[in-house]
């Protein structure tokens, strides 16, 4: 993308697809592929630089929309400060019950938006539910025929459970948003494999 200057400040935005007229001028969209970069700036069209060192993992913050500057010669779009999205879940209010913005029957236990906690915990419920659906047969053989289920299978399954158990309480008891993002962080070790602090639930193969 760029962006128009003019007496110093930003007038217009621009795709780079379409000619553009400027004063009395009309110039053809070949400029922005075949003229340089100091042909352009001459006429007052500036590359826009794009400046993401405020933006952060969208899965635990909220970025700022971008904002445009121009300074020392040279556009750029940069992120404010990004906020932390809530890791723990929001309630209605009393206030908000009485002034009838709550859904019927809510209360001040009742949840208005959940917290990245309620989330992630409800993400290993799942995990650990489908990691185990695999295996569900055996027990379904051992109810119908009496079949007995594998020693094998019987660990995996206790295992499963055990290490779920474990991840939701890591992520409970993570004080903020910030702590939950570190439990979810890959690194790398020496064998060359990847570990997270949270950890992984077992598998079969595994």
């Amino acid at each position: 993308m760029f962006a128009l200057v003019e007496s110093g400040s930003i007038t217009k935005m621009l795709s780079g697809n379409r000619g553009i007229t400027i004063g009395n001028v009309q110039y053809p969209k070949s400029i922005f592929t075949l003229w340089t970069k100091s042909q352009r700036e001459a006429i007052g069209i500036y590359e826009i630089i794009w400046d993401d060192s405020k933006k952060k993992d969208d899965k635990w913050y909220i970025n700022t929309n971008q904002s445009y500057s121009f300074g020392s010669g040279k556009v750029t779009a940069s992120y404010g400060d990004a906020t932390a999205k809530a890791h723990a879940d929001t309630k209605w209010t009393q206030s908000e019950i009485d002034a009838g913005k709550a859904p019927s029957g809510a209360d001040t236990n009742t949840v208005k938006t959940e917290g990245l906690k309620t989330i992630k915990i409800r993400e290993v419920k799942s995990q650990a539910a489908g990691i185990l659906q695999d295996t569900d047969w055996y027990i379904v053989r051992k109810a119908d025929a009496g079949t007995a289920v594998p020693s094998a299978i019987t660990t995996h399954r206790a295992a499963v459970r055990t290490k779920a158990a474990e991840m939701e309480t890591s992520i409970t008891n993570a004080s903020d948003t910030p702590a939950l993002e570190t439990l979810y962080a890959y690194t790398k070790q020496e064998n060359g494999s990847f570990t997270r602090p949270l950890g992984e639930l077992p598998t079969l193969e595994s």
